[in-house]
């Protein structure tokens, strides 16, 4: 029974605590995800050019 009273006293404790938090609009949100894509794409283009211009670079020597 105490098990039963402690999660009922979690439950409600984190329930309060999720009416104090300050959440997003979704403007922001918006903002954040087009960012995070935008990020995520250039680092992916990024990185694939890096890696094509070392695998140039391997071939080169390797061939030669």
């Amino acid at each position: 029974m105490a098990n039963l009273n402690t999660l009922s006293q979690y439950v409600k404790d984190s329930w309060k605590e999720l009416h104090h938090v300050s959440w997003p609009t979704k403007t922001e949100i918006k903002k954040h995800t087009i960012l995070v894509i935008a990020i995520s794409l250039g680092l992916a283009i990024f990185l694939g050019l890096c890696d094509y211009v070392i695998t140039l670079g391997l071939d080169k020597i390797i061939i030669k």
